[in-house]
């Protein structure tokens, strides 16, 4: 079983996209029959084995083993991956490319983050050795810091890519993101004073 299954045809995303699929792939995360998942999902196995039998046309789900039961071979199924991703090509682009000026806008941040998407999925998987490192947190600013933090952080990232950016070793991708965070915190505060206020 793959880490991800990255899914770049529409094949593929029409035969997962159905809310009964979903289900049937959540039960082969482990290996199992169409019997054994129709009896955890109250279906009728001949239901389970037409849904199990589009995904594995469509390289979603994996025929593991087969065994005998009263003389009768049956199949034992697998997902095919532990999670799956859709491409954003599935979709296409919708207009013209984004200009470099457009760096600040929240489109230009979806077109890096699939970018990124897309360059993990094309990743050797198999390789003995993957030199990556994910960094996340929160930074908490106000209005007149924003600017400030802003500058400051595209001269850092300006100072490495010009100490680093020589045309000799292994290639790295740096991709940043800075945006908003939502605070479910705040409307849940908001919610217990409306309450208390009443």
């Amino acid at each position: 079983m793959r880490d991800i299954l990255y899914l770049e045809a529409i094949e593929q995303a029409e035969a997962l996209l159905k809310p009964q699929r979903v289900e049937v792939l959540r039960q082969l995360a482990e290996p199992r029959t169409c019997s054994e998942v129709a009896a955890v999902l109250g279906q009728t196995p001949q239901r389970v084995y037409y849904h199990v039998k589009r995904l594995v046309e469509a390289g979603l789900v994996d025929q593991v083993a087969e065994r005998k039961v009263r003389g009768i071979s049956e199949g034992i199924y697998q997902a095919g991956a532990r999670s799956y991703w859709l491409s954003p090509r599935l979709v296409g682009r919708i207009g013209g490319l984004r200009r470099a000026s457009d760096e600040l806008s929240l489109g230009y941040l979806l077109d890096l983050m699939e970018e990124v998407q897309e360059d993990i999925a094309a990743l050797d998987r198999t390789a003995p050795e993957l030199p990556s490192v994910g960094l996340s947190g929160e930074i908490h600013l106000r209005t007149e810091q924003r600017q400030q933090f802003l500058t400051e952080l595209q001269t850092m990232l300006q100072d490495l890519f010009t100490r680093y950016g020589g045309a000799e070793g292994d290639a790295f991708k740096l991709a940043v993101a800075c945006y908003p965070k939502t605070d479910d915190r705040r409307g849940d505060a908001d919610d217990d004073r409306r309450t208390a206020d009443a």
